[in-house]
């Protein structure tokens, strides 16, 4: 540990009354599939309440993409009792049909026939929904079904003078402490993929016969022998015009700079597509992106925004408010998608990486070697003797990986001193027999049970979700919060007529006001 983080350190423990101040919240994705494993093609749940106004309860890219959100909780136990709250209540209104418990889909009809989520007619809706369509021109439908858990996190206001940081003002250094943390987590976040990685398969069919390389396990299911996320691979989210961006994050203002060329820089191949066919809107520009919710990232640094604000804007006037980890794979053990252990574990991870001494990159060469080693876990992270490159050398992943463990303790035990009892410490010391036994990750576990039960990707994941279903089922929601949830379904369906009916223009000057919204960020520094 060097000075600086032993004399941080020190300070968040005489500080702990702030670190159990610490918030954190959930948004899991999930198909819905019906019995036998297919996507719904049912429209979402009226019974669900309203997909664009329900703050809990909506849907992502497809109409049968659920999206649950959790409130922002102080704690882990209430994070997860909430998120398994919202399943709970989402199945009582599920007609025979599952929420699909893997990030990676598999009976997916034709590209054509997968529909995109529909928000009403509103010019707010219409905005999502074209978004979408921009979606499916640019990059397929089939790729826009694969999901996973997003996890939002931020430190009380007070901790970031705590750390050193630089700025004028309590703004300034709070966005700083944040960009800081996104750096090492860039650095570090290969850990994440090795130790909760669980997507090493899929179905074929999810792959439209294109050229791959993975190997056979059965007729149904492909996969890669040492892979923890295929998700996070090249078989995920690839965007070539994307990775003109090269969004080191050395401070906020670069970051927006490049941002802000993205969503405003023509593409050949967008325009191509051009923004209307047969009269419809098909995309809402002709942009590298269409808005800035479409850059791909493992991490976002994020700030709440009112109804038209546009995320630049609202970042660049009032910094960063908090963190989005976007890496985390559905958990297909666990009911909900996530295990409290996980929620803990990254706790401790991201307050390391805030706290921890954080160097600016180069302006190429680390991020490169940042994402070499994170592409490397994600395709080969059990490989034996895989190793890594740090500091211009290679690394065994595995002691890259315990020296982690051991810098990301002390700020386990801070988090259990503010909280109370060993729950922190011993998410981490969980982590250690998965470095030391490769068969403990859950990539490999799900492997091993494929060839144990000799069950397709397909038959194996439709069978856990089935059991989870059951699970949550068999303990329904007490009446007094099934009476909240409905009556949140109810208040989300008359803000939507209240939105449809209060639209004073026509689509295509709403779009026209809201690319006007979009603000150029001040100049980086120099």
């Amino acid at each position: 540990m060097t000075d600086i983080d032993a004399r941080r350190l020190a300070r968040l423990d005489a500080n702990r009354e702030l670190l159990a101040r610490t918030l954190r919240g959930i948004e899991k994705e999930g198909l819905r599939v019906d019995a036998g494993g297919h996507l719904a093609s049912t429209p979402h749940p009226a019974a669900l309440g309203s997909a664009l106004t329900h703050e809990r309860i909506t849907t992502d890219y497809s109409e049968a993409l659920l999206e649950l959100i959790t409130g922002t909780h102080d704690n882990v136990a209430g994070l997860i009792g909430e998120l398994e709250d919202v399943h709970r209540f989402v199945y009582a209104n599920l007609d025979g049909e599952l929420i699909w418990n893997q990030s990676m889909p598999a009976a997916l009809p034709d590209e054509a026939d997968i529909p995109i989520a529909w928000y009403g007619t509103s010019n707010t809706g219409m905005l999502k929904h074209v978004y979408r369509r921009g979606l499916a021109y640019r990059y397929g439908k089939t790729m826009q079904c694969i999901a996973g858990v997003h996890y939002n996190f931020s430190l009380d206001d007070r901790i970031w003078p705590l750390l050193e940081l630089p700025g004028g003002n309590d703004q300034d250094r709070r966005s700083a402490g944040y960009i800081a943390l996104i750096r090492n987590f860039t650095r570090y976040s290969w850990l994440l993929m090795y130790l909760f990685g669980a997507a090493p398969a899929l179905s074929k069919d999810f792959l439209r016969g294109r050229s791959h390389p993975l190997q056979t396990l059965d007729a149904d299911t492909l996969y890669l022998p040492y892979a923890t996320s295929l998700r996070m691979g090249d078989l995920g989210y690839q965007n070539k015009a994307q990775s003109q961006l090269k969004p080191c994050y050395n401070d906020l203002s670069t970051f927006l700079q490049r941002l802000h060329a993205a969503v405003t820089m023509p593409w050949p191949a967008y325009e191509a597509i051009g923004t209307h066919r047969d009269g419809q809107w098909v995309q809402l520009n002709t942009n590298i992106l269409q808005i800035e919710n479409e850059y791909y990232s493992s991490i976002r640094p994020k700030r709440a925004t009112g109804r038209c604000e546009r995320p630049i804007t609202a970042l660049a006037e009032r910094g960063v408010q908090y963190v989005e980890v976007r890496c985390l794979d559905i958990d297909p053990f666990q009911p909900v998608g996530i295990a409290a252990e996980t929620s803990r574990f990254v706790d401790a991870f991201l307050l390391f990486c805030a706290a921890s001494d954080s160097p600016f990159f180069d302006e190429q060469g680390f991020c490169s070697r940042s994402a070499d080693n994170f592409s490397r876990v994600v395709n080969e992270g059990r490989k034996p003797g895989l190793e890594l490159a740090r500091d211009g050398k290679a690394i065994a992943l595995r002691v890259w990986g315990k020296e982690l463990l051991d810098r990301i303790l002390p700020y386990a035990e801070v988090l259990d001193a503010a909280y109370g009892g060993q729950a922190y410490r011993q998410a981490v010391a969980a982590q250690a027999v998965k470095l030391d036994e490769t068969d403990a990750t859950p990539s490999a576990r799900l492997l091993e049970d494929l060839r144990r039960t000799g069950a397709s990707f397909l038959q194996y994941t439709l069978e856990q979700s089935r059991r989870h279903a059951e699970a949550l089922r068999a303990t329904p929601l007490p009446a007094d919060k099934t009476a909240a949830y409905n009556a949140m379904a109810r208040d989300s369906l008359q803000a939507q007529a209240a939105i449809e009916a209060s639209d004073t223009v026509d689509f295509d000057t709403y779009v026209l006001r809201y690319h006007q919204a979009l603000k150029a960020p001040d100049a980086a520094p120099t």
